[in-house]
């Protein structure tokens, strides 16, 4: 659900700048110019790959405040995801997309996120999961729009990721409850 718009946006400018090198030095010295370019290039993007942060925060959403993730997008839990086990894996990851780090990225807390309960997991496919207050956080599919909370309460398993960390209550999780859970 990452959106890696910056960190090509700065490679093609580093792209270009190579090419304009290779170009603008005198007859021979081009290739020597567009290998020392390339190399601060490669430095560069390896940079921009380590410094990525992705700042989890409290928004408002269609079901209240939540959390929310990249681009305003509504975090959730999943309840059958107990005792540090991931049960959210294979096709139920097309609907509910975990929300995971690559290399060299990490998570920062925002306003009304408790920084120490930031932390990731080890999925199953072997992707590292940010979790809040050890409940792996997931994306909905269908939320399209920053503030949507369309997935909340889906199968009285899928609940807004709220800053109290907690999932809801087992009246609240009853009431919510729906025919299908939307993926798994």
């Amino acid at each position: 659900m990452r959106t890696r718009l910056l960190p090509f946006a700065g490679t093609a400018g580093i792209a270009v700048l190579i090419v304009l090198a290779a170009c603008s030095g005198p007859a021979g010295a081009g290739s020597a110019s567009a290998s020392a370019t390339q190399s601060a290039a490669a430095s560069a993007s390896s940079s921009e790959a380590a410094t990525t942060t992705y700042q989890v925060k409290v928004g408002k959403t269609s079901a209240g405040n939540a959390l929310v993730g990249e681009d305003g997008k509504t975090l959730y839990f999943f309840a059958k995801d107990t005792n540090g086990t991931i049960a959210c894996t294979g096709s139920c990851t097309g609907t509910w997309p975990p929300f995971t780090l690559d290399a060299g990225e990490k998570t920062s807390a925002g306003q009304g996120v408790t920084a120490s309960w930031l932390a990731t997991v080890m999925r199953p496919d072997g992707k590292t999961q940010v979790t809040y207050n050890g409940h792996p956080l997931y994306y909905f599919a269908s939320d399209t729009a920053a503030g949507d909370a369309k997935g909340n309460g889906y199968g009285g398993i899928w609940f807004i990721a709220t800053a109290n960390g907690n999932l809801p209550s087992a009246s609240a999780s009853a009431k919510a409850s729906a025919t299908e859970s939307m993926g798994y």
